[in-house]
């Protein structure tokens, strides 16, 4: 790779990928919308980590647009497409479905359709263990993931879909990676991880959907950040569960743990389990070994503590998110 597309670059995993490709001398052009579905304060603070590096254009932008789409690979010549921009969210997507759509479905399409007129061959997707709801554990890339139970999950299978017939009609390489639970330094502060470890070491009641039991196959943001550049290989058409590989770890488990690193104790306030949520995700990560040869590398000790150290280091913006 010389040069490449990353959409959503000021998203967690993807500031994490522009990094890593940045790490290896590709030039990367990355596209962000710095949109509101979380606070836009954390994503400069992503994107100040990778302003000025060597190699970096930035452009702030929405693939929604088809004009800007088709102004990129005009003025550029990619030879991968990272498509990373994404609503994410189960819940919300109940709200407000139609972004969920214009971004995930609509937002691939302009992608999709400039590649095949600028002869661009490789396409990356960044899916969701969402697919999975209600299908036998440990999750395998071959399960019939007809029966979304969201909008968000929804969404996604129609971009995965929508990339099919342009593999199959127009010979574009896919691959598509269905990530599992992501959590990291700088992460969503929508998501259980960021939110438990702000609201016990301020002291703050912790609001949970359910009383705990409820597990996921968390993974280190930098695993996930290197198993997504390792897709960049000629593959033709695969889908690919990235996950920590190992059995689920309960949310009780995750707060034990984060109580540990800060030195305080949580208080819960349990409320009712949402059913558009899952109760468990474990990846089968078997596929992603033999094609990618990737496997997680990083424990959650470790990530929690490189976790804990990134909230401690910026706790002024973390303790300010809207989340």
């Amino acid at each position: 790779m010389e040069k490449v597309l990353l959409t959503g670059a000021a998203g967690f995993i993807a500031s994490r990928v522009a990094g890593q490709l940045l790490d290896r001398g590709v030039q990367v052009v990355a596209v962000d919308n710095y949109n509101d579905a979380y606070d836009a304060r954390l994503k400069h603070h992503r994107m100040e980590a990778l302003a000025g590096r060597e190699g970096f254009t930035f452009i702030e932008g929405d693939i929604e647009s088809k004009d800007l789409v088709e102004r990129l690979f005009t003025d550029h010549r990619f030879e991968v497409v990272f498509n990373l921009a994404a609503r994410a969210g189960v819940r919300y997507s109940l709200e407000n479905p139609d972004v969920y759509f214009s971004t995930n479905v609509d937002g691939t399409r302009h992608l999709l359709q400039a590649m095949r007129y600028h002869d661009v061959k490789k396409f990356i997707l960044a899916s969701t263990s969402s697919l999975y709801a209600g299908l036998p554990m440990p999750f395998t890339e071959d399960l019939p993931v007809d029966r979304p139970l969201s909008p968000y999950a929804a969404s996604k299978k129609a971009a995965e879909v929508l990339a099919y017939a342009y593999h199959h009609l127009f010979g574009l390489d896919v691959t598509i990676l269905r990530y599992f639970t992501v959590y990291g330094p700088a992460g969503r502060p929508d998501m259980a991880p960021f939110r438990f470890i702000r609201w016990i070491d301020e002291g703050t009641t912790i609001e949970m959907f359910g009383d705990g039991s409820q597990a996921r196959d968390f993974t280190y943001v930098d695993d996930i950040a290197r198993g997504t550049i390792l897709a960049a290989k000629p593959l033709g058409y695969e889908i690919v569960n990235l996950g920590g590989g190992r059995r689920p770890t309960s949310l009780m488990q995750l707060i034990a743990a984060m109580e540990e690193r800060l030195g305080r104790k949580a208080t819960i306030d349990h409320k009712p389990f949402h059913n558009a949520d899952m109760m468990e995700t474990w990846a089968d990560i078997g596929k992603a070994e033999r094609l990618l040869d990737w496997r997680p590398e990083i424990s959650l000790e470790e990530g929690l503590d490189r976790t804990i150290a990134w909230y401690r280091e910026n706790c002024e913006l973390a303790r300010a998110l809207n989340i």
